[in-house]
This record gives C-alpha cells, sequence and structure tokens, in this order.
C-alpha cells in the first residue's frame, strides 16, 4: 500500500469512527467511471454505503457564476460545469430531489471537506439487474418516466441551499464536444487532430446549440440512465426509482435526460419502448411545449451527448487504462448515426461522414481494447 492509499485509508477509517461506524464490515463495489469510490459498510442488521471521492485527484468546480475565461483558467470541472471532488453538490442536489418526493439517498453522515458521504443503501436492484431477473422493462422505463416528469414539472433551481445551480451553457456543452476531436479522433486517425478540423467541428456544433440554448430550462440529472437507477418497487409512485450519480445536475433542456435514458450508450433501448416513453413523457408534463421543437431539440442533445460520451469513453481506455468502454462505442456511434440524420444536424452530418467513415466509427478502437 503507497502512502497516499495508507494515509485515504486512516481517513476513511477516521471518518466511520466518528459516525459510529468503525465496527462496520466493509465490502469494496464495483468502480464507475471516476475515481469515486463506493464501499459498503454493514454494522448488525443495518447497511450503508460509503462514497469515498479523493479530493486530490480532481479539481474543484468554481463556487459560483464565473466567466467562461474564468473557467478555463480553473480548470475541466469548472467549464464543463462539473461537481469533481466536490460532495457538498452530491448532498446539496440529494435534498433537492429527497424534498420533491424523489428517491434521492439519505445523507446519514457528511465530510465534505475531506470527501467522505455516508449514504443510504438503496441495495443492488440497478435497472440493469432488475431487467436481467426479468421485471417488466415497461414498468420500469415507465416509472422512470414519471420520475423525470416529477422534477421537470417543478421550477428549476437557481440555488440549492448556499450552493449555486449553474446553467448547462454553451461553454460547457462544447467542452464535452472537444473530447471527441481531442481523444477519440487522434486515436481511431493515428495522427494528431488539425487545429483547423477541431474548430470546423467546433464552430459547426456551435451554430447547431445556439436554437436549444434559448428554450426553457428545467433540472437535468445529466447521468438518467439504468445503472444510475435503482429499483424499489417496495415504495410508491415516482419513489420506487432509486436515483444516484445526480452531483453534476445543472440547469438544461428537458430534453437531456430524457435522451440520456433512451439512447443509453451501454445498453440496447428498442426504438418501440423508446418511441412510447417518449409519448408518456410529453403527454404528462405541465406546459404547452412544441413537439417538433422538443423532438428537434433532442435530436441535438443526443448527439451532442453522444459525441461527448466517444470522447470520454477513448479518454477511459488511453488515459485511464479502461479499455472495456471501447466495446460500448458500436452502440454509441449507431444513436450518433439515427440522430444525425435530422435536418437540423445536417452540416455535422456531413463533417462525421466526412472525417470519420463508418468503419472507423465502428471498429477502430474496440479493435484496440480487445488486444489489450
Amino acid at each position: 500500500m503507497s502512502d497516499v492509499e495508507g494515509e485515504r485509508s486512516e481517513a476513511r477509517y477516521s471518518f466511520l469512527r466518528h459516525s459510529g461506524w468503525q465496527e462496520a464490515i466493509q465490502v469494496r463495489l464495483a468502480a464507475d467511471a471516476s475515481a469515486r469510490r463506493y464501499i459498503r459498510v454493514i454494522k448488525d442488521d443495518h447497511s450503508a454505503i460509503l462514497m469515498d471521492q479523493p479530493q486530490q485527484t480532481e479539481t474543484l468546480a468554481a463556487d459560483t457564476d464565473t466567466s467562461p475565461a474564468d473557467r478555463h483558467r480553473l480548470g475541466y470541472n469548472a467549464v464543463a460545469r462539473l461537481a469533481g471532488a466536490d460532495c457538498a453538490r452530491f448532498v446539496a442536489v440529494a435534498e433537492h430531489l429527497r424534498a420533491l418526493g424523489l428517491s434521492a439517498p439519505e445523507i446519514i453522515a457528511a465530510d465534505t471537506e475531506n470527501g467522505f458521504l455516508l449514504l443510504e443503501d438503496f441495495g443492488d436492484n440497478l435497472y440493469t439487474n432488475a431487467i436481467a431477473t426479468g421485471t417488466d422493462e415497461n414498468e420500469l422505463y415507465g416509472a422512470a418516466i414519471d420520475a423525470l416528469v416529477a422534477i421537470h414539472n417543478e421550477p428549476v433551481p437557481t440555488t440549492l441551499g448556499q450552493i449555486p445551480f449553474f446553467d448547462y451553457d454553451e461553454t460547457a456543452l462544447l467542452a464535452e464536444i472537444d473530447l471527441l476531436t481531442e481523444w477519440f479522433l487522434p486515436q481511431a486517425l493515428g495522427r494528431p487532430t488539425h487545429l483547423d478540423e477541431r474548430n470546423e467541428h467546433r464552430s459547426l456544433w456551435q451554430a447547431t446549440l445556439t436554437p436549444v440554448l434559448r428554450e426553457p430550462r428545467t433540472f437535468v440529472h445529466r447521468d438518467y440512465h439504468a445503472q444510475n437507477l435503482i429499483w424499489m418497487p417496495e415504495r410508491n409512485g415516482v419513489a420506487r426509482v432509486g436515483m444516484v450519480d445526480f452531483q453534476d445536475a445543472v440547469s438544461g433542456h428537458p430534453a437531456y435526460d430524457l435522451i440520456s435514458l433512451l439512447e443509453d450508450a451501454r445498453r440496447d433501448v428498442s426504438p418501440k419502448l423508446a418511441s412510447a416513453m417518449t409519448a408518456q413523457y410529453l403527454e404528462r408534463r405541465n406546459d404547452n411545449a412544441n413537439s417538433e421543437e422538443f423532438f428537434s431539440a433532442a435530436a441535438v442533445l443526443a448527439a451532442q451527448r453522444n459525441a461527448k460520451i466517444i470522447g470520454i469513453f477513448a479518454r477511459l481506455a488511453k488515459r485511464d487504462g479502461k479499455p472495456s468502454y471501447l466495446s460500448h462505442l458500436p452502440r454509441v456511434w449507431r444513436y450518433m448515426e439515427h440522430d444525425l440524420k435530422h435536418p437540423r444536424l445536417k452540416t455535422l452530418k456531413a463533417w462525421y461522414e466526412r472525417m470519420v467513415p463508418h468503419e472507423i466509427r465502428i471498429g477502430a478502437l474496440r479493435d484496440q481494447g480487445e488486444r489489450r
């Protein structure tokens, strides 16, 4: 064990001791794409989840709504509106969701300065597990849609307690699509991305996103999909849907979480199910949104999200030594190709067809992952 790991272990034990859980059995849970670690702690007949977010691994997001230039100086988390190592944001968002009657984990104990939270244990019945064991997909996704509607029918907050609730603005959205040209393209083409290629990609996206950014805002979970939802049928209504991994929540377009759920990077969602859930969402929203405009914005944001994911998965493989994420790229590119058929994305469709031919989209990085 390294000195850093030893110090972190001691800090973790100190947190558990002060929380009254020092005698608990610790069971490490599966890691996610971030530097966070999750440990189930079991004491007598009770269990909780210890979230361990090492503070030195990521720069904290900006605490105030600074200018784009200042955000760039602060680093990527501030630019992209990510919580980074800021556990206080998880606490604030959890309290907001719970106040709406939704199932976010209760905060049992918190040391946000050192990056430790002790959370209510929702169990292991992730949507992906529930589906694998025979729970009806329509029931699961219908409940997830109803939970999303319950959030979106409430006014979007401007602050969460003392913490500003950031807008998912142009600066953040463009920083995310830059991940594709920074991480995927060089690996796929076997050469650095030229500056003019990167700038053209960014300029096309900027023009495409502008109309979407003018539309009304809602609370956006930002990572609303089957591996971040936990099925709890013993609860009632929207509380049956346990929510986690929401610390990066922002104010954004209502279509974003819908497409996050229905264009899931890690599992296939059938077109029939996606169509039914979209119809359910639109039927139950308490607004008079133009459905045609909604579908246009959904196509744009779906493509933006998929471009981001392609870049992130390539980065996880190259920088973080996690090539397993490359196996999802063919699915994400299939979603992307579908999204790019929308007329709003005509110019970007041409760019991707020129820069990333079909055989590169589907095969290049996946093959690299299989060889590792």
